[in-house]
């Protein structure tokens, strides 16, 4: 799959609210990093992890699943296995018939999902990480390769 540079920062200098499904509470988890970094960005992060329902995380509330979150989402980032994929999206386009994107992370993909949501005129992007199509767009990549802000080993 090839997305081009303009689709990818079109997506995310429109996206306001996200949410990510499968967000971990661990910090050095890759699904928290992003989650933060998306964050720091000035979007909305909304966290969904039915293990960690109802707690605080990144300041947000913690839903179970995407219909109990409250508010329009912009963009729903899936942390999830491929398989987990297609009852996701069809939450997602339930819960929100003006959702402008699917974002599936690295090593998630599926194509009768993805086709599901485009018919709906959703932009879906798979086997891609936000966080690094941002750093990449916007000249935020380093020497040293991705900055997360933490320190996840020891020399």
């Amino acid at each position: 799959m090839t997305y081009s540079d303009d689709l990818l920062r079109r997506i995310l200098t429109r996206t306001k609210t996200v949410a990510v499904v499968g967000v971990s509470a661990n910090p050095i988890r890759p699904s928290y990093y992003v989650a933060r970094y998306l964050g720091l960005k000035g979007m909305r992060v909304i966290p969904v992890n039915p293990g960690l329902a109802g707690q605080t995380l990144l300041g947000e509330t913690v839903h179970a699943d995407l219909a109990e979150v409250p508010d329009a989402v912009d963009m729903v980032d899936i942390f999830r296995r491929s398989e987990a994929v297609p009852p996701i999206v069809d939450a997602a386009l339930a819960r929100w018939p003006q959702l402008q994107t699917i974002w599936m992370q690295i090593g998630v993909e599926h194509p009768e999902a993805a086709a599901k949501a485009e018919a709906r005129g959703v932009d879906v992007i798979q086997n891609r990480c936000p966080k690094i199509e941002y750093q990449r767009l916007f000249n935020e990549l380093r020497m040293g390769g991705f900055v997360t802000g933490r320190v996840s080993s020891r020399l």
